[in-house]
């Protein structure tokens, strides 16, 4: 299953004259530039196997620099979620990106659910809480 990034621009190819056109190379190079990102990805769709996943990049929300990697939003539904307390289903995210977590990403907002719940809610995600402007303020 591929993960999505909403909000993303899409490209298309030029076939007639084989260049790509500015969308898809814009979306290329901003792909090349979120390593965080599309580790928090690949690492989240190997472990769970998901039917939908979502990354949202929640950094410039906050009081970071530009094209900062360091707040997260994550969607995970997933079958493996069945049965599993939500504490055990974050605990289980979290351990998946462990060394996200270790090495620059401050704040990870975790949705993990089952399809079915992913259906019921109508497939909406919470928003996420205003920015309190960091170190205890």
């Amino acid at each position: 299953t591929a993960f999505a990034t909403p909000r993303q621009n899409v490209g298309t190819i030029d076939t007639d004259q084989s260049v790509f056109c500015e969308a898809s190379l814009q979306r290329a190079m901003s792909q090349l530039a979120k390593p965080v990102e599309q580790s928090i990805g690949s690492k989240l769709s190997a472990q769970f196997q998901p039917v939908h996943l979502e990354i949202i990049n929640e950094s410039f929300m906050h009081n970071v620099p530009k094209g900062a990697e360091t707040h997260f939003r994550v969607v995970v539904v997933s079958d493996m979620f069945d049965g599993m307390p939500l504490v055990k289903r974050h605990r289980s995210v979290q351990h998946s990106l462990k060394a996200e977590l270790e090495t620059g990403v401050h704040a990870l907002s975790i949705e993990a659910k089952t399809p079915k719940q992913w259906t019921d809610s109508g497939h909406q995600v919470g928003s996420s809480p205003s920015c309190m402007g960091g170190f205890g303020k």
